[in-house]
């Protein structure tokens, strides 16, 4: 939960939960909604149970501290779990997430002020909705149809972020790989990143989320091999490790994809940093394929891994499927995430001694161009970009 402003202030206050596409959202609605009194809105998340229950909390937390404010929600539990939200006591009212940002469903003006970033890297949200169904996923029923943003449109948000001073510019959504697919002139993503980059010469840092690795096409792939600007960091949406399971969780990709993906990538370019999400426990799942979630954390090099442990979500083909006790899906990402946790200590060490370029945050850490994470001495602004040479890792970050 990454509250835009302290809870308990009066004004108007969003509450962004989940993933970086709300995050872009939430600033935008801050910006929109910056002249409205007392109002509260919490952009829910819904990916899983557990991401509901916290939605829950976030409610009930901002109505403590916001007793006499008029408070919304919005995002994916506020569709996908639309009636049980609404009977909360907490909440005033129900924004559709597909109209989150368009003043007409607050009743503002139409001209909101610029957004103004609250943390150092933008986060432009270049796609929306899905137009795949995956047996475990319940976004697309709170996201709608895949969506795309024009190049023109993306040129003016980064250029309006730049004029701000950020320094770094994140390219989020949900299906992010296809963006282009719906536009009047069908265009592959690495179309829309050459533009950003060849756009604005002053960006320093263009880095990627989370992108579906069997839709990366020729010239983004290049330019993730060669091009400077565009950060050495690869997430994939893996989900697993398995080739039986990701069939059974109709995904597009097998394992040998992914490998042989990674292996060209970093043929070309060593310092590449490899994030993934993955599922524990998916149903079905035997301990043979568990083993083989596990092996891919080390083949692939995952350094930056989101571990999901599996939960059922309404309505998705998956939850129709033979489930496993909770026990046994919690001690599978326990060892997923320790995997990870391995995999992660020994690539900090192989940093330790080398100069990594650092963008400095406003909690004293920063981030390196392959999403090290790295604690920042005192006198460094936030927003700034310095060199420094990590002599030791303590408590994970390098230092």
């Amino acid at each position: 939960m990454t509250p835009d402003k302290p809870l308990g202030q009066s004004g108007a206050e969003v509450i962004s939960l989940g993933c970086r596409l709300n995050i872009a959202e939430s600033e935008r609605m801050q910006a929109m909604l910056a002249g409205e009194d007392d109002i509260v809105v919490i952009n829910s998340c819904a990916v899983t149970s557990e991401a509901v229950r916290q939605t829950r909390q976030a409610i009930r937390k901002a109505r403590r501290a916001r007793p006499d404010a008029r408070l919304m929600v919005t995002g994916c539990a506020a569709e996908i779990e639309r009636d049980q939200i609404a009977e909360m006591p907490e909440v005033d009212g129900l924004i559709a997430n597909t109209a989150k940002l368009d003043p007409r469903a607050w009743n503002v003006a139409e001209s909101a002020p610029p957004i103004v970033p609250t943390r150092t890297r933008a986060f432009i949200a270049v796609q929306n909705g899905c137009d795949h169904a995956c047996t475990f996923c319940v976004i697309p029923q709170g996201r709608g149809k895949s969506r795309s943003m024009s190049i023109s449109q993306v040129l003016r948000e980064v250029e309006q972020h730049l004029e701000q001073g950020a320094p770094e510019i994140v390219l989020t959504g949900v299906d992010v790989t296809s963006w282009g697919h719906d536009l009047p002139q069908v265009s592959p993503l690495g179309t829309l990143i050459s533009q950003v980059l060849k756009s604005f010469r002053e960006l320093k840092r263009l880095r990627m989320s989370s992108l579906d690795g069997i839709e990366i096409d020729e010239e983004l792939f290049d330019l993730f091999a060669s091009e400077p600007r565009l950060m050495p960091h690869l997430h994939l949406s893996m989900q697993h490790g398995h080739d039986l399971i990701l069939k059974r969780m109709k995904r597009r990709h097998l394992r040998h994809d992914a490998v042989d993906l990674v292996t060209r990538l970093k043929a070309r370019r060593p310092d590449l940093a490899i994030g993934a999400d993955l599922i524990a426990g998916f149903p079905t799942e035997t301990e043979e394929h568990h083993q083989a979630n596990l092996s891919i954390i080390e083949e692939l090099g995952i350094v930056h891994g989101h571990i999901f442990p599996y939960s059922p979500r309404p309505g998705t083909p998956a939850e129709r499927m033979p489930q496993h006790d909770r026990s046994v899906i919690k001690r599978r990402a326990a060892e997923l995430r320790e995997q990870v946790a391995q995999t992660r200590r020994q690539w900090l060490q192989s940093l330790v001694g080398k100069p990594l370029s650092i963008l400095a945050e406003r909690d004293g850490t920063g981030y390196a161009e392959n999403f090290a994470r790295v604690a920042v001495p005192a006198h460094i602004t936030a927003g700034s970009i310095v060199t420094i040479h990590p002599t030791i890792i303590e408590e994970g970050l390098l230092r």
